[in-house]
């Protein structure tokens, strides 16, 4: 049986309450990526251009600090990585993660929580962040944390 983790960033709770239901359901640890620096709500007003959250995204090349590690990330088999859709991809404090760790013979799993933007390029951007070892599966984007929805995507992704 697969170790699985499921790391998220969240910045109003939405991907937090899925990736716990995702942890639930498929017996996962969990693990919140957080940024050194917290986000206000000014930082997420994505209506202004001198936001931090618009600043990053516009500069392709930011890595936000995250704080804290994974206490032991060799003994996952199976990650799934869940966030926010911004400007239709994952924050750049995702790439940062993925930076941060040997995904080498791994299987990564994205997800992503959003009203309306689907995933569109996230994961090929998101595989540039990892060895060329790492096996990805299909991710997801969610509107909420449907539980059945979840449970029938992580049935057709065969992890066992």
């Amino acid at each position: 049986m697969a170790k699985i983790l499921v790391a998220y960033f969240s910045a109003s709770g939405v991907t937090a309450r899925l990736a716990k239901t995702l942890a639930e359901a498929t017996g996962a640890d969990l693990h919140e990526i957080r940024p050194a620096v917290p986000y206000t709500p000014e930082d997420l007003d994505w209506t202004d251009k001198k936001s931090r959250s618009t600043t990053e995204m516009n500069d392709p090349a930011s890595r936000p600090e995250i704080a804290g590690r994974v206490a032991d990330m060799g003994q996952y088999d199976v990650v799934f990585i869940g966030f926010p859709i911004w400007w239709y991809v994952a924050p750049t404090i995702i790439n940062t993660f993925l930076e941060s760790y040997d995904f080498s013979g791994k299987t990564v799993i994205p997800f992503a929580t959003s009203g309306g933007s689907g995933m569109g390029k996230t994961e090929d951007a998101l595989r540039l962040s990892c060895s060329k070892e790492t096996k990805w599966k299909p991710g997801k984007r969610f509107g909420s944390a449907d539980r059945a929805a979840l449970e029938a995507w992580i049935k057709s992704l065969g992890i066992e």
